[in-house]
């Protein structure tokens, strides 16, 4: 055993190196999460040049081979000497850790990437990158191999553009896998144009033999952005209340609508940043609205109506709010910025918003009632929830008597370990119980259609009684009161048969786990259980096909003139023995099974909203446009 410990044992890590010893320390994760951040580093440098005046066009292309090329008009990275670095600015910002214009409020004001070490961990992160800069009519260009220059700046040509064009290929190994999704980027790129009025970003995919292309600008702001959120919903005001000002250094715009919906969707970004876990700008709004519209209750006619103050759950039922925060000098929680601590920004955005809140609701009298009316019923609602929730509060583990009567549970306690089998039928049910393997797996049947949750509140949904049994079997509570920790099972599978009915199912049970259990999917615990579509025979052989391709291949190897080969379509679950569930669609070694991802929040909730809610058109428009895509459902 070696016990000497010296000065030689230290080591220095220089340059880029902490960045690729430890990547997950600036980009969070190697997974697709860190892997898409890449791409937004690179775009928050165009976005800070927007911000500052001087770029209007930021354009992302996802290249053959999932190479990304960022270019933008901006003023273009500055190519000339650094004074203590003794090489050119534009080596400097792509090789050095905490560098950039970004520190002194001088050359940006406002940004969001202010920890400095935004485009050199790309540099860093990338098997290779190459930085193209139009400025002063020449063209300047330097390429990089996993963060090390290849060689000095040089001018390969004259041009009359300006701006920086930066292209990369993230290294292999480093990251999981090198795939980008363009839906997720879009989502992206789509919320910084609602933020940033007036830019064009556009987005184009050339993986595909169809390319795919989007193109965001946006003039009215985060106004045209609630209008997007809620164009499928019905709202209780005809134009979204917004307002933009000052409140100390900071600059704020924030826009809400209240639609007939029971749900809330508040987004929250700080320097362009989506906060997703919010943070001090969050609870200064929701503390400003929550005082302002109990001081409009008390001098309204709903007072009488009311034994007790509105709650913030009862002023947020149904609304939908964007707010947006730039301030000078951010500090957020992680170098993936997903909630703000500014504390001095919570008593701007409070004071900010019941100013402009009050004088928004004494000019529109009308519109505040409706408000109010809402709220009041929402109140009344949340009385009832809270004696519905009482009977389906999860006892402790070991208080088996508060689970279900028809869970059968097993007999792992490690949560990590466990997997419940929601299962569409009684028949289904009783056969999925027969083929588990007790140790890991529970099994929880279902019966009849359930609760459309998109068009009810709380309180309907906790007196359910086919979510009761979700509720109670997941044990994590419900709704506001949802707490990820007390999850009793990690992996929670949707098992329903391949035909309509089926289908209706895991979308009312989808619907239910995003609006009322939204962590459960943004954690990725659901998953949807892929049973097998056929059976078919070859005299004693049995195989198994998945989609109507595998039918084909099976039958073509053991030839399609064979008399003893037969072929059986599943219509349902409650068609297979247990030995037969088991081996196709539970045993964890050759199942296949589909993880639910949440990757675009904004498009998730809008597909919800046109698929579950009440009105019919959104709905009819959808069918209509995907109609010719279905594959394998049955009529």
């Amino acid at each position: 055993m070696q016990n000497s410990y010296s000065a030689q044992h230290i080591q220095v890590l220089t340059g880029l190196e902490p960045v690729r010893k430890r990547p997950g320390m600036y980009i969070g994760t190697t997974g697709p999460d860190g892997l898409h951040h890449l791409v937004y580093e690179v775009v928050d440098n165009s976005i800070d040049e927007a911000l500052a005046g001087y770029c209007n066009v930021i354009s992302v292309t996802i290249e053959q081979g999932n190479i990304i090329k960022v270019a933008d008009n901006g003023r273009g990275i500055p190519v000339d000497e650094h004074p203590t670095e003794k090489v050119s600015a534009l080596e400097v910002v792509m090789t050095k850790l905490h560098a950039g214009g970004k520190f002194d409020n001088k050359s940006y004001k406002v940004s969001g990437g202010l920890h400095g070490v935004g485009v050199s961990v790309v540099n860093a992160l990338s098997e290779w990158c190459t930085v193209h800069v139009h400025r002063d009519g020449s063209v300047y260009k330097q390429e990089y191999q996993r963060g090390i220059p290849k060689g000095p700046v040089t001018t390969v040509g004259t041009t009359e553009k300006r701006g920086s064009i930066t292209r990369f290929l993230p290294d292999r190994k480093i990251f999981d896998a090198i795939d980008f999704s363009f839906d997720v980027l879009s989502n992206r790129l789509r919320e910084l144009a609602f933020l940033n009025k007036g830019i064009k970003i556009i987005i184009t995919d050339e993986r595909l033999t169809k390319v795919k292309r989007h193109e965001f600008k946006f003039e009215g702001g985060v106004k045209s952005f609630i209008q997007y959120l809620n164009k499928n919903k019905t709202s209780l005001h005809k134009e979204p209340i917004h307002f933009e000002g000052e409140s100390g250094d900071a600059l704020l715009e924030i826009a809400i609508e209240y639609n007939e919906g029971y749900t809330e969707n508040i987004f929250t970004f700080a320097n362009n940043i989506n906060t997703r876990n919010g943070g001090t700008h969050l609870a200064g709004f929701r503390s400003a609205l929550t005082r302002t519209l109990n001081d409009f209750l008390k001098k309204s006619k709903h007072a009488k109506k009311m034994e007790e103050n509105l709650s913030g759950d009862d002023v947020r039922e149904g609304l939908t709010a964007v707010i947006s925060i730039k301030i000078p000098n951010p500090q957020f929680e992680g170098q993936t910025k997903a909630k703000l601590g500014n504390s001095e920004v919570k008593g701007q955005v409070e004071s900010f918003t019941n100013e402009r809140l009050t004088t928004y609701f004494e000019e529109n009298p009308a519109v505040i009632d409706k408000i109010l009316e809402k709220t009041v019923v929402a109140a009344k609602a949340r009385a009832a929830a809270r004696k519905a929730r009482e009977l389906t509060r999860r006892k402790s583990f070991l208080e088996s008597s508060g689970l279900p009567g028809k869970l059968a549970d097993c007999s792992e306690k490690d949560p990590a370990k466990c997997e419940v089998y929601i299962v569409e039928g009684d028949s289904a049910g009783g056969s999925a119980k027969q083929g588990r393997d007790r140790q890991f797996q529970a099994i929880l049947p279902l019966w009849g259609k359930m609760l459309n949750v998109e068009k009810t509140r709380l309180d309907k949904v906790l007196a359910n009684d086919k979510l009761q049994p979700i509720i109670t079997t997941l044990g994590a509570g419900v709704g506001t009161g949802f707490d990820i920790t007390k999850l009793r099972y990690h992996k929670v599978i949707i098992m329903a048969d391949a035909d309509v009915d089926g289908s209706h199912i895991r979308t009312l049970l989808l619907t239910f786990f995003f609006r009322y259990m939204p962590e459960l999917i943004e954690q990725e615990h659901v998953f949807i259980a892929m049973p097998p579509l056929y059976k078919i025979v070859n005299g004693k052989a049995v195989f198994y096909a998945y989609n109507d391709g595998e039918k084909d291949t099976i039958i073509r190897e053991i030839g399609k003139d064979n008399q003893k080969v037969s072929v059986q379509r599943y219509k349902g679950l409650g068609e297979m023995n247990p030995d037969q569930l088991w081996e196709t669609t539970m045993n964890p070694e050759k199942r296949s099974i589909m993880q639910v991802k949440l990757e675009d929040m904004v498009e998730a909730n809008d597909i919800f909203t046109t698929l579950m809610g009440e009105q019919v058109e959104p709905r009819r428009k959808f069918i209509e446009d995907n109609a010719l895509s279905v594959s394998n459902l049955d009529v």
